[in-house]
């Protein structure tokens, strides 16, 4: 099993909560934010084994922006995030 380290993000949807995790585009939800992160880092775990299992996750990873540090994938980091109005 590899270790990843990537962000994920909460939305609320209705009554549902959405963990999204925007470098892979994977995403799951749950009726709290507790669950919502469990259910994304499930799916997270599912979408490693099967880049695994076919032979991608190099591959998948590090088009995605990922770099490996000691063993561990480590998602890109942005050095400046902001919200910015478009007109």
């Amino acid at each position: 099993m590899q270790t990843l380290i990537a962000r994920i993000e909460i939305f609320r949807e209705g009554d549902l909560y959405i963990g999204l995790c925007p470098d892979l585009d994977v995403s799951s939800f749950g009726k709290t934010i507790e669950e919502a992160k469990s259910s994304v880092q499930e799916a997270l775990a599912a979408f490693i084994e099967e880049c695994t299992a076919m032979g991608t996750l190099v591959e998948v990873l590090e088009e995605a922006g990922f770099v490996r540090q000691n063993g561990t994938w480590l998602s890109r980091q942005p050095v400046s995030a902001e919200l910015l109005v478009v007109m």
